[in-house]
């Protein structure tokens, strides 16, 4: 088997899920976690029999034992905390978005090429149960040749850190993006996108963003696909939903309309609800429990994005697998940081054309800027 990569966890509130995934995985060892409160930092430490803690991510870096960070701290941290890591020689994998500024995604960019390592988005639509079966789909031929995508993540946001308060809608949108662009197996070029409606001037203030909901069209690079994206945040109701909709010539999905029921498969215009089979089979023995279970799904220790998120289709484990084979196997993760940078500016970029009332925006092209 070799050398086991020696793992920290940066973040323990979401991000101690993967506490038991990496514990639990043949090829890794964690060995590091890092929060900066101490009480919680050590509870969960000494829950996890954990040896190395810090309250310094600065520090950690520090440590020449630590072969890659996986970064599950506050939005606004993870450009500056991801660049830092990279030029420490870590590999490293974040939590969506990679980052809240193109310039950063680029920053981000000549990191990982400087620093040889591998960074990964750890995007969770990518390896849900519900994407793996579309995909099961499309590489069998079954869809057929896709026509259309749509996707939608709608979120009330009410309760979260300060951070999210009066975030733009499409500044976290890679959950609705990025399995579009995946299915379609291209990346977003060019962006029309249109805000819509009002939030408090409480919240619109923040990141003098006033949209309640911002709604984009996207043309795809090298193709004739379209793609539509519809994000809100704050005063919109509508249950939770991260959707994904793939319309194709042979076969068609839609996504439920409430998160009870089954997504719907079409056959022309013929329509069936369809049991999501879990995809655990693909994954190490030992982590294959987590498709189904986690540490926070008790009624008793529950974090946000389980209440509202539920689960994130079976995802976790299957990220933190990707991400640790990506670097036993000496290759680029899927996504990559190219790959990454293209779902997270996807958003941005629409959310510049919405300021400007629906203006196209062109995404920047990191391959060709970078000679890739």
């Amino acid at each position: 088997m070799g050398k086991k990569i020696k793992m920290a966890l940066v973040g323990l509130g979401f991000g101690a899920e993967f506490i038991p995934i990496y514990q639990n995985h043949p090829n890794t060892e964690l060995v590091a976690i890092c929060q900066r409160s101490k009480d919680g930092l050590d509870r969960i430490g000494d829950q996890f029999n954990i040896p190395l803690r810090y309250t310094s991510f600065e520090e950690l870096l520090r440590d020449d034992s630590i072969d890659a960070v996986h970064i599950n701290s506050p939005i606004p941290d993870h450009a500056e905390q991801s660049i830092a890591a990279l030029n420490a020689g870590k590999h490293v994998a974040c939590t969506v978005p990679m980052a809240t500024s193109i310039e950063d995604c680029r920053r981000i960019v000549k990191a990982q090429q400087a620093s040889g390592k591998n960074y990964m988005m750890m995007e969770t639509a990518v390896y849900t149960r519900e994407f793996l079966y579309v995909k099961s789909l499309r590489d069998s031929g079954q869809l057929g040749r896709i026509q259309f995508l749509r996707g939608a993540h709608q979120q009330e946001m009410a309760g979260w850190p300060g951070y999210w308060e009066g975030l733009p809608p499409m500044h976290y949108a890679t959950h609705a993006v990025s399995p579009l662009l995946a299915l379609a197996e291209k990346e977003a070029d060019r962006v029309y996108c249109l805000g819509s409606g009002q939030i408090a001037e409480r919240l619109a203030s923040i990141y003098q963003s006033p949209f309640a909901v911002e709604s984009a069209l996207f043309r795809l690079k090298d193709s004739n696909l379209a793609m539509e994206v519809t994000r809100s945040l704050f005063e919109t109701s509508r249950e939770y939903i991260e959707s994904f909709d793939v319309y194709a010539d042979k076969m068609s999905f839609e996504w439920q309309q409430l998160e009870e029921e089954q997504p719907v498969i079409f056959r022309g215009e013929d329509g069936e609800r369809v049991q999501i089979p879990d995809y655990a089979h693909l994954l190490p023995e030992g982590i294959r429990k987590y498709t189904m279970q986690g540490i926070y799904d008790s009624d008793e220790n529950q974090h946000l994005s389980f209440k509202q998120g539920s689960g994130h289709g079976g995802s976790h484990p299957h990220l933190a697998h990707e991400f640790v084979m990506s670097i036993v196997e000496q290759r680029p993760p899927f996504p990559d940081v190219f790959t990454s940078a293209n779902w997270t500016c996807a958003g941005l970029c629409a959310h510049l054309s919405a300021l400007q009332n629906g203006e196209p925006v062109q995404l920047p092209d990191f391959r060709s800027e970078f000679g890739q």
